[in-house]
């Protein structure tokens, strides 16, 4: 399946049952209701997905689950978070024997790697895989820049073809694209940044609030296409605090609550993360339920005529 780089992929969270294992059936039901809001791809194993937690086994069946349950309609990309090149280099492989059409990169986990190491590390995984790979670029919360002269190096691996723009810096959209053009398709990986990005000329949009509230997701990122941006910043306005739960070390509590309350997941996670509890509960349960009890009313986003703005 080949992998656009354009459009709504969400960072799926992993879906556990009480007693720790995953769950298939709000997996899948996840999933439905991602294909049916007209989302372009699915990310696993990411920083939402608590990739930390998982054991290879579980990457293996969420995987090839995932590959079964779109059934060709769109790419399925796996996330690789390794604090070795080997084990890296290995996932990939891993990634490819599963059914991925793609992987999301990020930086050496732990050790914060020199610009040069940093570069070693993506091209000896690039030189390693026909897949096509995203590099994941958050250097607010993995400490590294996956700067300008950095992607220049990398630039001459084909199947690096993308980049997750997770910096909080929308200065660097306009950057990329002066810099290298279309070389790079790039995503928005900050939710409180993406309509933003995304009218300065990003591709896309990796979504984090999206697995609670996909429609909404895909009718912004349809709208801004479509070039109707009035009516996509309307609906972006009533998402925001929403939104705002994505930028937090709580991303994964905050995001799976609010998949509970849209009945699209549990809040079951994996330790030592806890769901949220007490006022912090109350808090962010009142931003979830004031937006499900305002939710606007979507024009018909998915018959939109796709057009480029720039």
């Amino acid at each position: 399946m080949k992998v656009t780089w354009q459009g709504v992929y969400p960072a799926l969270t992993t879906k556990f049952t009480k007693d720790g294992r995953l769950d298939q059936d709000f997996f899948e039901r996840s999933v439905n209701a991602q294909l049916k809001a007209g989302i372009d791809g699915l990310i696993l194993a990411g920083s939402l997905g608590e990739a930390s937690s998982l054991t290879e086994d579980e990457k293996c069946a969420l995987v090839k689950y995932a590959v079964q349950l779109v059934d060709g309609q769109i790419p399925v990309v796996l996330n690789i978070a390794e604090q070795t090149t080997r084990s890296a280099v290995k996932q990939a492989e891993d990634a490819q024997a599963w059914g991925a059409s793609g992987i999301m990169m990020l930086p050496p986990m732990r050790y914060k790697a020199t610009d040069d190491e940093t570069v070693a590390y993506f091209s000896t995984v690039a030189d390693s895989t026909d897949l096509p790979i995203m590099i994941y670029n958050n250097p607010i919360d993995y400490k590294i820049d996956v700067t300008l002269d950095m992607l220049e190096e990398l630039s001459r691996h084909d199947n690096i073809q993308a980049i997750k723009e997770s910096s909080r810096d929308v200065t660097n959209i306009t950057k990329l694209i002066n810099r290298f053009g279309n070389r790079f398709k790039i995503l928005s990986g900050v939710d409180t940044l993406a309509l933003e990005n995304l009218v300065l000329g990003a591709d896309g949009w990796v979504a984090g609030l999206g697995c609670a509230f996909p429609e909404e997701t895909v009718a912004i990122y349809r709208l801004v296409l479509a070039n109707r941006i009035k009516e996509a910043v309307e609906i972006y306005r009533w998402f925001f605090p929403l939104l705002e739960l994505d930028v937090s070390p709580q991303l994964v509590q905050n995001i799976k609550l609010a998949e509970a309350q849209t009945g699209l997941g549990t809040e079951y996670m994996r330790e030592p993360r806890l769901p949220l509890s007490g006022q912090e509960r109350e808090r962010v349960l009142k931003i979830i339920n004031d937006g499900i009890a305002n939710r606007p009313t979507l024009p018909e986003y998915l018959e939109l005529e796709k057009l480029e703005i720039y």
